[in-house]
């Protein structure tokens, strides 16, 4: 005897067992198994009242998972792809305050470890870390840099 299709609660409750959803993203994720927007609105307001869905907590795991590898333009992408708000978005990033050149360091560190010799690999190494969302200004002093704070740190 086959077994019922789960519950749209059931559905989000599985999503949200796998890790932290925003709200955004579990209305994407549960709109083929509903009839209605409402009642997928109302399983959410349901979950929402309930603590189960936290915007905070999805922020937070997005930054504990990527900060260490991505730099702000990135994991600000991210954040908004997610569906949070602007304000939540930008609440999370003023805990990264200050960290992305270290962070952007780091990165540089573990993929190239030492200053590249010419101008094609200076441009190489600085658009690696452009594309893991890295500011202009702080790619250029790693690259440019490196091999003075390589000593020092």
């Amino acid at each position: 005897m086959a077994m019922p299709p789960p519950s749209l609660k059931g559905r989000a409750l599985r999503y949200l067992a796998a890790r932290e959803h925003s709200r955004a993203e579990l209305l994407r994720k549960l709109a083929p198994h509903a009839q209605e927007r409402s009642e997928i609105e109302q399983v959410l307001d349901d979950l929402q009242a309930k603590g189960f869905i936290s915007e905070e907590r999805v922020a937070a795991s997005v930054l504990r998972q990527r900060a260490a590898r991505l730099g702000d333009r990135r994991l600000r992408q991210e954040l908004h792809t997610k569906g949070l708000d602007a304000q939540t978005v930008a609440q999370a990033l003023e805990l990264l305050r200050g960290t992305e050149p270290a962070r952007a360091r780091e990165v540089w560190q573990r993929k190239f470890g030492q200053p590249a010799t010419d101008p094609a690999g200076r441009a190489r190494q600085m658009r690696f870390l452009l594309t893991r969302g890295f500011a202009m200004d702080v790619v250029r002093r790693v690259v440019q840099g490196a091999d003075v704070d390589a000593d020092a740190g």
